[in-house]
């Protein structure tokens, strides 16, 4: 199994919370984590503050030489597509191949407004922006080739982010992963099985279709910087054991990556990504 991480702590309060981000990806690579993960909102909010998720990847692209680089997520309807795909092509190209676009359709309506973007139609709209970025990547538009086209061919991963049937059939369209939220194995499952039923009749086989997830994760002996999501991978009371029991679960159900994000003070990130990386990255599951 993948096992990611977020360069910065969860849900930061303030700017200067992300000021590291570079210096936690790098540590992030030396400590042998598969990829960091970048989430972004345009405004603040209830989540803290953000940064931008292709900035900060770029970023960390030029300040690192191994470690994979995944939007988690991006919001998919708030951008322009062409816009979006020659971003994109130029990141995986300069990052030789390390680029994965996760993608969700968004909820927070203010960002919407921010933009001027309609909050309703978002699903359908992000079908048609997937279509015309993947053709685009491929060079296969007859009436516009992208200024650069990416490294990796026929364009990055993609991995559809979100719940529900929709979100499923968006997935085996346009994705090469499905990326739930917090799921667990029996979850997990659920989610496989449903995917079978749902490619039934097309053109997709079902077991081409990865499964990937984020998971919160408290190392033992690092206090809470905010009250922790339920469900936090190993339990509310997490050991070393039971975060390597239920990532054996996990891969036992089919997941093939996981992005952890650690609700700890920024100051203590770099201790809790060490603890992570000898008690779970050190015990593969």
């Amino acid at each position: 199994m993948r096992i990611g991480v977020a360069p910065h702590r969860l849900w930061p309060r303030s700017d200067d919370q992300l000021d590291g981000a570079l210096e936690t990806a790098r540590r992030a690579e030396e400590l042998g984590f598969d990829h960091v993960v970048a989430g972004g909102h345009l405004l603040a909010g209830g989540l803290g503050v953000s940064l931008d998720p292709l900035v900060l990847l770029s970023a960390v692209a030029g300040a690192t030489r191994r470690i994979g680089l995944v939007t988690g997520v991006l919001i998919l309807p708030l951008y322009d597509p062409v816009v979006l795909a020659h971003q994109t092509a130029t990141l995986d190209r300069l990052s030789h191949g390390r680029f994965t676009m996760g993608v969700g359709t968004g909820w927070d309506t203010a960002e919407f407004a921010a933009v001027g973007a309609p909050f309703a139609g978002r699903g359908r709209r992000a079908d048609e922006q997937l279509t015309l970025v993947r053709r685009l990547w491929r060079g296969d538009d007859e009436k516009m080739r992208l200024a650069v086209l990416p490294r990796t061919e026929g364009g990055p991963p993609v991995w559809i982010a979100g719940q529900g049937d929709a979100v499923l059939r968006r997935a085996l369209r346009h994705g090469d992963a499905w990326h739930g939220p917090g799921v667990d194995a029996a979850q997990l499952s659920q989610v496989r099985r449903r995917v079978a039923e749902l490619a039934e009749g097309n053109d997709r086989d079902p077991a081409t279709l990865a499964l990937t997830t984020v998971r919160f994760l408290l190392p033992p002996g690092f206090p809470p910087a905010v009250d922790v999501p339920q469900g936090p991978l190993g339990g509310p009371d997490a050991t070393a054991e039971s975060v390597r029991d239920e990532l054996g679960r996990l891969a036992e159900a089919g997941l093939s990556a996981v992005s952890l994000w650690l609700p700890v003070a920024a100051e203590a990130l770099p201790d809790a990504l060490a603890w992570t990386a000898e008690e779970v990255l050190r015990h593969p599951s």
